[in-house]
């Protein structure tokens, strides 16, 4: 029988919910941002969505990965990769290393190259 691979007990799927609302909380304050000022700039009327994945409540839906990177202020590609790397660890894994550990934080490599830029 086929085992679904999201749903193999290497990957603890509220786990990774909740690594991944630390994640965003980092992001949004690095930012400056406020729960009520990132909900503004995705355009949500509640706050509590931004409170309830921060808490690893849900997800943020990938057709608004980008309007959510733009606004917490990381590039598109390293916000998806890092959200990849906590909502699908299985295809995370495949396209970036073995085991699904990342050696750093891709934000990390977007504001190095953008240091960069500046100089």
């Amino acid at each position: 029988m086929y085992a679904h691979p999201q749903h193999d007990s290497k990957y603890d799927v509220q786990s990774l919910r909740k690594q991944a609302g630390r994640w965003m909380k980092s992001l949004r304050e690095r930012a400056g941002l406020s729960q009520r000022q990132l909900a503004e700039r995705v355009g949500l009327d509640y706050y509590s969505f931004v409170s309830q994945l921060e808490a690893g409540r849900g997800r943020v839906p990938p057709e608004r990965y980008e309007v959510w990177a733009r606004a917490l202020e990381v590039e598109p590609k390293a916000f998806v990769k890092g959200i990849m790397r906590y909502y699908d660890p299985v295809t995370y894994a495949i396209l970036f290393d073995e085991d699904g550990a990342d050696a750093q934080d891709p934000t990390q490599t977007t504001r190095a190259a953008n240091a960069n830029d500046d100089a």
